[in-house]
């Protein structure tokens, strides 16, 4: 196979889908994706929430700018509402004063609430752990496939392509033009868009040119059955200040995560069975419950930039390599507001002043910040 685009988006998850889709409406582009389907890492593994004081000031910007878009998708983008409420819960555990402190610096429109009022929305909260905690009612749960799926649907109507099985091996620019070989073909297009998440620095140097240094992180998941005679659906997503643990409803069950963060190399994720042990031990100290089996565990891989913002721009050492990485396990609810942003980048080189205006900062995205 071989095919010529006005610009190839290497990575199919939520950041390629949705930068694709908003450029196929003046460019042809074509998405390149190394697995077999779209989704497979990072976006297929989410834990799904949107929570806008969760994150370093550039996500929160991000995701505060998103929630228009959430709210009000243009006309058939989904077929249903792609956030549904559900409030999350801050919980103040015993020597976290100094979190606190810090959590209450930076969070907007959260309501402190007692002791008694945090058992009463997730009864097996223990009391005697608590020293109180904050409720934020702005936040929901994301409905990644339906969003990923949305994307990738309006990219395909307006005449884009999508190629699987096509890890870049090689990337070569010639007379203004990237030729890319894959094991699917040759392809080649004038602009190159990074979009693979912890492979980002790997298809730079397989392009010649210098990495930003990202560092892929593991976070591991496990799902843990509903406390006997409790209907869980309802309950607030929660977590600590500390970010030492957080937990969810989904589907009937509590999905648990010790908020791991382990530097690694960019791989198939798995979870780490220490570290869920270690999550369990945090949750039970928390709680009145005894976990006495995992349903399921699973790991994904959260990419950080060297200071914790994404990197979205031109590379300073070539114009025709677009960097668009670094989400660093925000991705999902940055999309909306980080797609929009990236586009007009590349069409304008400017970011939009309905995103501008919540402090998004071309400067605080560019990738010449780590050159």
């Amino acid at each position: 196979m071989s095919m010529t685009a006005d610009i190839i988006v290497i990575g199919a998850g939520m950041a390629g889908a949705s930068v694709a889709a908003h450029l196929a409406a003046h460019y042809r582009v074509l998405i390149l994706e190394m697995e077999d389907r779209p989704g497979y890492h990072t976006t297929g593994r989410s834990a799904a929430l949107y929570e806008p004081n969760y994150g370093p000031p550039a996500i929160k910007a991000l995701s505060r700018a998103s929630k228009s878009w959430f709210d009000a998708p243009p006309p058939g983008f989904a077929d249903r509402a792609v956030l549904s409420d559900r409030p999350t819960l801050f919980i103040v555990l015993e020597g976290q004063e100094k979190s606190e402190a810090e959590f209450a610096r930076h969070a907007k429109d959260v309501e402190r609430i007692s002791v008694q009022e945090t058992s009463r929305l997730v009864p097996i909260l223990r009391e005697s752990a608590l020293l109180g905690a904050y409720l934020d009612r702005s936040t929901a749960d994301i409905d990644v496939d339906i969003l990923h799926q949305a994307y990738l649907r309006l990219f395909r109507a307006r005449g884009g392509s999508l190629v699987v099985s096509a890890e870049v091996a090689n990337l070569v620019n010639r007379n203004d033009s990237w030729n890319c070989r894959t094991k699917a073909g040759d392809f080649s297009a004038g602009l190159i868009v990074n979009a693979a998440g912890a492979w980002g620095d790997v298809v730079a140097q397989r392009a010649g040119l210098k990495p930003l240094g990202l560092q892929p992180k593991r976070r591991s998941v496990a799902l843990i059955p509903a406390p006997d005679g409790y209907d869980v659906r309802d309950w607030p997503a929660t977590a600590d200040v500390g970010e030492t643990f957080y937990f969810k409803p989904t589907g009937g069950v509590l999905m648990l995560s010790p908020a791991d963060a382990t530097p690694v190399d960019p791989h198939d994720a798995y979870a780490d069975d220490m570290m869920i042990a270690e999550g369990v031990a945090r949750f039970e100290a928390a709680s009145t419950l005894e976990v006495k089996h995992l349903q399921r565990s699973w790991g994904g891989l959260r990419t950080f930039t060297p200071d914790g913002d994404p990197a979205v721009g031109r590379d300073p050492d070539c114009e025709a390599f677009f960097w668009l990485v670094g989400q660093g396990g925000y991705g999902i609810q940055t999309a909306p507001a980080l797609s929009l942003a990236a586009a007009a980048l590349i069409e304008t080189g400017a970011i939009p002043g309905m995103i501008s205006s919540f402090g998004v900062a071309e400067s605080e995205l560019s990738p010449s910040r780590f050159r």
